[in-house]
């Protein structure tokens, strides 16, 4: 293929293998063909009930210490698969697997010992904190909670060092939300997501709402504490330069499935989904004379509610195949064996 629709490179992978194969680093978080509807009320003589398919029969797997990327329009079922991954919104099917147990048909109180394994880093920071708590007590709730200190004494040293940890300066324990920039606020919110020394943070468009001289800030200290800590995170964007910095692989999601996924280099590199290559095509580069592939989408993604038959896909293709892409939906699977780059296209781009 020729140069790669966005420069730069990914992020070299984990210590242990990426790729399939003996001494690959074992898988953290998998869903299996999970999904997510929500039932809509038809008109007042309607007799048929609809369904939103916010998350249509997905799989996706994380594994320990690795950055999984999740990128997709507005409204694709991104973060509410990222709330499906957590338990915090039940799945309408699938399975749900948590370092090997599958946590779907647990209960709250069975639940409750895997929450502090699992966490979440909220989109907008002035609305995840409560504003008439102090950070003291933001940051303190879930280590109270979990009884992870035997002593106040030893809980304020616990948030002393959390606070350190994501920049910020233990005398701002007393003070309230109101009193912080948009990156302190997200900075305290990283900090009660590490309280309780998960293995496993979604990353909920953690940056979206924060100035642009402070997302790369945000996006550095993320990528620092994984090397520390060896947290594994979900990163759902829309932003596609920023999911290729930090991630180790990519899943691309079109209304509510996965349509194209691997490392970074295979999807930025030789991307093999039309849609894929318009997302590609549509990021700015500072190279105004570099060649680029562009494909110009035509309409808007269909409803959720009344998918197009076949491929979701398939009204926008520029590569569609009537007869086909219209007719079935097309599995995602693997073009060339034991290479983790998938597809689901019935004309994928190869060339």
């Amino acid at each position: 293929m020729g140069d790669a629709p966005v420069e730069g490179e990914g992020r070299p992978k984990p210590p242990a293998s990426d790729m399939p194969g003996p001494g690959r680093a074992r898988t953290l978080v998998a869903t299996e063909r999970v999904g997510k509807y929500y039932p809509v009320r038809g008109g007042f003589l309607s007799r048929s009930q609809k369904v939103v398919r916010a998350v249509d029969g997905v799989s996706i797997r994380v594994r320990r210490g690795e950055t999984v990327g999740l990128v997709g329009e507005s409204g694709c079922g991104k973060s509410t698969l990222g709330r499906v991954v957590l338990r915090l919104t039940p799945p309408t099917f699938g399975r749900i697997v948590f370092d090997g147990r599958d946590i779907g048909p647990l209960s709250a109180s069975d639940l409750r010992p895997l929450r502090r394994k699992m966490q979440i880093i909220f989109q907008d920071p002035y609305s995840s904190l409560n504003p008439r708590m102090t950070v003291r007590e933001i940051v303190g709730e879930a280590i109270q909670i979990h009884k992870l200190a035997k002593t106040r004494s030893d809980e304020d040293e616990m948030i002393v060092g959390l606070l350190r940890k994501v920049g910020l300066r233990p005398d701002v324990m007393d003070r309230y939300p109101h009193e912080f920039s948009g990156g302190q606020r997200q900075r305290i919110g990283i900090a009660r997501a590490l309280a309780v020394q998960p293995e496993f943070i979604v990353c909920d468009e953690p940056i979206s709402a924060l100035d642009v001289s402070i997302q790369a800030q945000i996006v550095n200290l993320l990528m620092d504490l994984q090397d520390e800590l060896g947290v594994a995170f979900l990163f759902i964007s829309h932003d596609l330069r920023v999911v290729r910095h930090v991630s180790h692989r990519v899943a691309v999601m079109y209304l509510g499935r996965i349509v194209e996924q691997g490392a970074v280099e295979q999807v930025y590199g030789a991307p093999l989904h039309p849609y894929t290559r318009a997302l590609l095509g549509a990021v700015p580069t500072p190279d105004p004379e570099k060649k680029r592939l562009r494909i110009v989408l035509e309409g808007d993604a269909p409803s959720a509610i009344d998918p197009p038959e076949g491929c979701a896909f398939h009204p926008r293709c520029p590569r569609k195949l009537r007869g086909t892409c219209d007719k079935e939906a097309p599995p995602l699977a693997e073009l060339v064996p034991e290479t983790g780059h998938k597809v689901a296209c019935w004309n994928p781009h190869t060339e």
